[in-house]
């Protein structure tokens, strides 16, 4: 599989997980004191919030990685584990409830395996934790964290605070949905457009983007963790992959949308429109990013002279992919669920980012 898809020119990934095993596992005969127990000496199995309600998964069983009494035996195991596996071709780690588990295991494993695979990324999933505890997290050496904007709702101020915070120090992953969640599309009611524009928006807002498995053509059924299998492939409702391929050529061809730079929101002057300005980490190039929020109607805008410091600006719409010289007037239309971006024009002869392929 893994040299398939490197054949394809994807590198593949895969979940890290080392705060629990299954209930079943050898290990617990093996090594019964690399396991948390309670006071009657049984198995703890993990838990957590589920929405208000408290989930307990009576299949997995807790490792205790902070106080085993064989703790350095355990810790050379899990360094062992993720080197075969970037040993058989991996080349990146979705590391599971990385904030549960000691910043020290993390950077023993996340050094052994970049001194033998430098290029081999790490991301730290945090979601849900307060900005203390994902940069604690990121400390241990992670390339990525998640970012929580999926649930934002483009007015209160908590993501882009969040952003402040993580951003000088960690790049982040933005997604439309996930595993965790329900499906867009049923979100939204079947609004293709409003579906896409919040794929474009992860993209435009981070360094990094997401999306899982049948998101790209409208599947509705909820992804399990346990429980999907092949057999729970949807008949496509649409196709957006040739949309998502436009915004991620466009996400590509300005530096801007690849780091974590700064962010600031900013006054489009309509009320159904939002935007935000992005710099990259040394403040030399930065765009700007608008979204019609009306699902129903276009919207009209006319962007200020000086709204970005280039002499010469464009705007490429992510939806048809066109470019456009700024006119004059700075007059910008966006259909219902529409997004944009205002850039600099490229340099003579360079490809405008709406037509890069």
């Amino acid at each position: 599989m893994l040299e398939a898809a490197s054949r394809l020119g994807l590198s593949m990934m895969m979940d890290v997980v080392i705060n629990h095993t299954a209930f079943d596992s050898r290990l617990i005969r093996e090594h019964p004191t690399w396991f948390r127990r309670d006071a009657e000496g049984k198995i703890v199995h993990p838990r957590a919030l589920d929405g208000k309600k408290r989930a307990t998964w009576g299949d997995l069983a807790e490792v205790d990685n902070e106080h085993s009494p064989d703790r350095d035996a355990l810790w050379a195991y899990w360094r062992d584990v993720a080197l075969y596996y970037a040993d058989l071709g991996f080349r990146g780690f979705r590391c599971d409830a990385a904030y549960q588990v000691p910043g020290d295991l993390w950077r023993l494993l996340i050094t052994a395996v970049k001194a033998r695979y430098p290029h081999v990324l790490f991301f730290a999933e945090t979601l849900g934790c307060t900005p203390e505890q994902t940069l604690a997290t990121a400390a241990a050496g992670f390339d990525f964290i998640f970012n929580s904007s999926k649930w934002w709702d483009l007015k209160e101020p908590w993501c882009l605070q969040q952003y402040a915070r993580t951003s000088p120090v960690v790049p982040s992953v933005s997604f439309p949905e996930s595993h965790d969640t329900p499906r867009l599309v049923e979100e939204l009611r079947g609004d293709r457009a409003a579906v896409f524009q919040r794929y474009a928006f992860a993209a435009t807002f981070s360094t990094g983007v997401m999306m899982p498995i049948g998101f790209e053509l409208g599947f509705r059924k909820r992804l399990h963790v346990v429980e999907t299998t092949p057999a729970h492939w949807e008949e496509r409702r649409w196709d957006l992959t040739g949309a998502i391929a436009v915004v991620n050529r466009i996400k590509a061809a300005i530096r801007a949308l690849n780091e974590e730079g700064p962010l600031e929101r900013t006054d489009p002057g309509h009320p159904s429109l939002f935007a935000f300005r992005k710099w990259t980490r040394d403040r030399r190039e930065e765009v700007l990013v608008i979204l019609n929020l009306d699902r129903m109607g276009a919207a009209r805008l006319t962007l200020r002279p000086g709204c970005l410091p280039a002499e010469r600006l464009a705007w490429t719409d992510l939806v048809t992919a066109a470019s456009h010289p700024l006119p004059q007037a700075g007059e910008v239309e966006l259909a219902p669920s529409g997004i944009a971006i205002v850039h600099p024009v490229p340099p003579e002869g360079a490809s405008s980012p709406g037509e890069l392929r």
